[in-house]
């Protein structure tokens, strides 16, 4: 028999507990484990079955799932994705999506305006998930962090490589010293030899995280490099040993990707460090 779940979990404390548990799950768990923390408004608002299908997986393995989190099944691990949503995760966005998918296996849904409001909603849903996933104290943290660095290095390959030039362009407009780690012409590694703990790393890596950037990051928080984190789950390659991690929850498939939250993150940190020193 297996043992309840604690009344008091919370949704955050449930997140701690899968990543701190991923590792010893099968396969099979350890994808569930991804899929429920990349959509936890599916997970919050489907059936088993739905999230079965959606995560790949007989329904039978998500109640093993709930089990092997202490769970009685899967409807007491739903209610902890539930009160993430009653909290104040407003599914309002995500349910406009979800009946623009549902209209895109119509004539009407392929046009070109259709997926220009569907690229919208995403951004919308991206932003206000932001407005409520970020907190004040992150963000004096981060800044804080690049406030003492000497140079500040930016590491986002392949699709998010458009997030970290363009952070490159601001820091570099307000004057800071910025190394872009673009790993042309394979020079990564010495691109990123000089960086030392009195430097500052910010790393950007979503679903499916780009090889060299989950190769280059150990590599530099081994070196006492400070690491901000963006990223999409507790479960990316960039997450262990940063000092912060911003954490996009519900990022849209790569096709529908807009960018446009990570780029207010950045957007945000480089002019608050701007007015950090400026007050000084």
């Amino acid at each position: 028999m297996h043992k309840p779940a604690k009344a008091a979990m919370s949704y955050e404390e449930l997140r701690g507990t899968i990543a701190s548990r991923h590792r010893e799950l099968s396969g099979r768990l350890q994808q569930i484990a991804e899929f429920v923390l990349d959509h936890p408004t599916d997970v919050a608002l489907g059936t088993v079955a739905e999230v079965a299908q959606r995560s790949g997986v007989p329904p039978s393995a998500v109640v093993r799932f709930a089990h092997a989190l202490d769970f009685r099944g899967f409807t007491e691990m739903q209610q902890v994705f539930r009160s993430r949503l009653v909290a104040g995760v407003a599914p309002s966005y995500k349910a406009r999506l979800a009946r623009m998918k549902d209209e895109e296996k119509s004539i009407l849904g392929r046009k070109p305006a259709a997926v220009f409001g569907r690229f919208i909603a995403e951004a919308q849903s991206s932003l206000v998930t932001l407005s409520q996933s970020v907190n004040a104290r992150d963000l004096e943290k981060a800044t804080g962090i690049l406030a003492k660095a000497r140079d500040i290095y930016l590491l986002g390959l392949g699709g998010s490589f458009p997030v970290a030039t363009h952070l490159a362009y601001v820091l570099r407009k307000l004057g800071r010293r910025v190394v872009l780690l673009d790993g042309i012409g394979g020079s990564i590694q010495e691109q990123s030899h000089p960086a030392s703990s009195e430097d500052a790393l910010i790393a950007i890596s979503f679903r499916n995280y780009y090889p060299d950037t989950a190769r280059v990051f150990p590599e530099l928080v081994a070196r006492r490099v400070p690491a901000i984190s963006i990223t999409d789950s507790v479960l990316s390659p960039i997450v262990e040993g940063a000092s912060v991690v911003f954490e996009f929850q519900d990022m849209p498939e790569p096709a529908l990707r807009t960018l446009v939250a990570p780029m207010c993150l950045v957007q945000a940190i480089a002019i608050g460090l701007d007015l950090d020193l400026a007050t000084d």
